[in-house]
């Protein structure tokens, strides 16, 4: 538990635990979770529900900016909305997945979720654990502590197997991996820490061992 008010934003590619991090510091430290990729991703459900065409990437923008998107801060009760429908477990199946770069490759979409994910955090009281791509380099380059997680390949497949299950195959799960890498190294430089960001491989450690990490490295310097 922090008295002061604490922002960490922590990026990674899939599979380098960020997630699950990200909820446990915000947990032990009493803070808000921020999860953008969910804000990403019901968007990407709100354009596949609307029926424009894919290829039109103004009119991708035009539903983004239209989505009435709630997500919950509340790492304990953590829930996605969009139009008042809970989304929560239906933007993690195949066909957001698959679609997902039809957001997050649209410089305008991304802008208009940026202007979300930095008002969210700024108006999280005590403060906010925020993960996600580019979170420490254009969403908050300000907070107080930035991280980037990194794995090996094998690490990073085998934590997205535990994520996904049975529901997906090794292959596909592999294949979705090297996708989403190639489609954000288009975009940002996502395994190479920018100045002023910590690196912490998390290949051999725990949960608990980065947990504890990033606890010990928020409090540094602080009363």
């Amino acid at each position: 538990m922090t008295s002061q008010r604490l922002v960490i934003a922590i990026d990674g590619p899939a599979g380098s635990g960020k997630s699950t991090t990200a909820k446990e510091v915000a947990r032990r430290l009493g803070l808000g979770y921020l999860d953008t990729g969910a804000m990403y991703r019901a968007v990407t459900l709100a354009v596949l529900d609307s029926g424009v065409a894919h290829d039109d990437p103004d009119a991708v923008a035009r539903v983004t900016r239209d989505a009435d998107v709630a997500i919950s801060l509340d790492p304990d009760d953590f829930w996605v909305r969009v139009g008042g429908r809970d989304v929560t477990g239906e933007i993690r199946g195949a066909r957001v997945t698959e679609n997902a770069s039809l957001v997050s490759t649209n410089p305008d979409c991304r802008a208009d979720l940026v202007r979300r994910q930095r008002a969210l955090m700024d108006a999280a009281p005590r403060g906010v654990v925020a993960e996600g791509r580019d979170i420490t380099t254009v969403v908050y380059p300000d907070a107080d502590l930035r991280v980037l997680l990194t794995a090996s390949p094998e690490v990073r497949l085998a934590r997205r197997r535990g994520d996904v299950g049975a529901s997906v195959s090794a292959e596909q799960l592999r294949t979705q991996v090297l996708a989403r890498d190639a489609a954000d190294s288009k975009l940002v430089e996502f395994q190479t820490a920018a100045d002023g960001v910590r690196l912490l491989d998390t290949t051999d450690l725990t949960l608990d061992d980065v947990v504890a990490t990033i606890i010990d490295l928020a409090q540094e310097g602080r009363p």
